[in-house]
Order: structure tokens, then C-alpha cells, then sequence
């Protein structure tokens, strides 16, 4: 994604850091507990492997979630987030509120538009 200028409120930091297509999701489903690549790859259906391992490779530059190794014979690799990564799924959860509250409002607003339209016709 391309990355917004800074600004003074923070916001454009926040949405650069969030603004990955896979960035919430990834950080949602490693928030419930730690996850494998396999696993999100599974869980995130649709999501290609270059583009996972790019996002996870972001979201761990940021601080939001920390690759662990385990040195078994077969190397294995979790994923778990951060107490700074958990912190902004309280900020994702209040937009994503805002969202659904945006959707309904449109949705209600198209009905209207549509009303006037279907009672001329009658």
C-alpha cells in the first residue's frame, strides 16, 4: 500500500501502519491467540502467501506483532501480537463500529432516495 505523508494529528501514521488489505484481519486472529503462518494462511482465505509474509514482515517493523522461532528439529514459527499491537485493535474496534454505523446510514439514505421513485410509479 502506499504509504500517506505524516501529519500532526497522527491519523495518516495510524492509517499507514493499518492499512494493509489482510493488516486487520491478520492482527485480529492473532489477538485471539498465536498463530502459525499455515494457519493464517488457511484462516484468511483468499490472502496469497507473498503478500501474508509481507504483511507479517510490516506489522513485526512496527512493533504490532513478534515472530518467535522455535529451535525444534522441525523449525516451527508463531506469530503473536504485541501489548502495542493489542492496543490498536481497541482503535480498529471503535472504527469498525463507526463503519457499520456509516453502512446503515448509506443503506437507510439509498432507501429513501429509492422511495419517491417507487411511489411516482404506483
Amino acid at each position: 500500500m502506499k504509504r500517506l505523508p505524516d501529519d500532526d494529528c497522527g491519523f495518516a501514521s495510524a492509517l499507514n501502519v493499518i492499512g494493509g488489505k489482510w493488516k486487520t484481519d491478520i492482527l485480529w486472529e492473532i489477538n485471539i491467540e498465536p498463530r502459525r503462518f499455515g494457519e493464517l494462511k488457511r484462516i484468511l482465505s483468499g490472502v496469497s502467501e507473498k503478500v501474508l509474509a509481507q504483511q507479517l514482515r510490516e506489522m513485526e517493523a512496527d512493533g504490532l506483532i513478534r515472530r518467535e522461532v522455535f529451535a525444534e528439529k522441525v523449525q516451527r514459527v508463531e506469530y503473536s501480537a504485541t501489548d502495542f499491537g493489542r492496543s490498536l485493535n481497541h482503535a480498529v474496534t471503535v472504527m469498525a463500529e463507526w463503519g457499520k454505523a456509516y453502512e446503515i446510514r448509506m443503506a437507510e439514505k439509498a432507501e429513501q432516495e429509492r422511495r419517491p421513485v417507487l411511489a411516482m410509479r404506483a
